[in-house]
C-alpha cells in the first residue's frame, strides 16, 4: 500500500486548520448569543415582556391601563403569551446566530432541551459517516 505522506499532511493540516477557525468563530458566535435579548409585546400593547437568549424574564412591563379591566386570569395569560413568543423569536435568534456552523435542525433541538431528538439527529450523522467508509 503505497501512502502519500505529504497529501495526508496537507489534508490534516487543512483539518486543524478548520477546526481552529471554528473554535474560534463559535466562542463568538456564543458571545454574540449570550448578549441576546427580545423584547415582545401583547396583541394588546399592555404587556410587554423582554427574555435573554435561554428564555429567562429580564424585564416585564405592564401599561397601566391593565388595572382599568379587572380580569387577572386574563392579564396573566397575556403575560404567559407574551413571554412564550419573546423565548421563541430569542431561540430563532440564537439558531440564526450558529447557523454557519451548526446545522439549524440540530440548534433547534439543543435550545429546545430536546435530548431526544438531538441524539437521532446526532446517530443519523454517525450512520452517513459509516456509509461514506
Amino acid at each position: 500500500m503505497n501512502v502519500d505522506a505529504g497529501g495526508l499532511q496537507a489534508y490534516t493540516d487543512e483539518l486543524q486548520a478548520r477546526f481552529m477557525r471554528l473554535q474560534s468563530e463559535a466562542l463568538s458566535l456564543n458571545e454574540q448569543a449570550r448578549a441576546v435579548e427580545v423584547t415582545e409585546k401583547s396583541a394588546d400593547g399592555l404587556v410587554s415582556a423582554t427574555v435573554g437568549a435561554r428564555g429567562e424574564l429580564i424585564s416585564l412591563d405592564l401599561d397601566p391601563r391593565v388595572f382599568r379591566r379587572p380580569d387577572a386570569r386574563g392579564l396573566a395569560d397575556t403575560i404567559k403569551d407574551t413571554i412564550h413568543r419573546a423565548t421563541l423569536a430569542a431561540q430563532d435568534r440564537v439558531v440564526e446566530i450558529f447557523a454557519s456552523i451548526v446545522p439549524a435542525e440540530q440548534m433547534r433541538a439543543h435550545v429546545e432541551g430536546d435530548v431526544e431528538a438531538l441524539m437521532r439527529q446526532l446517530a443519523g450523522q454517525m450512520a452517513e459517516g459509516d456509509g461514506q467508509r
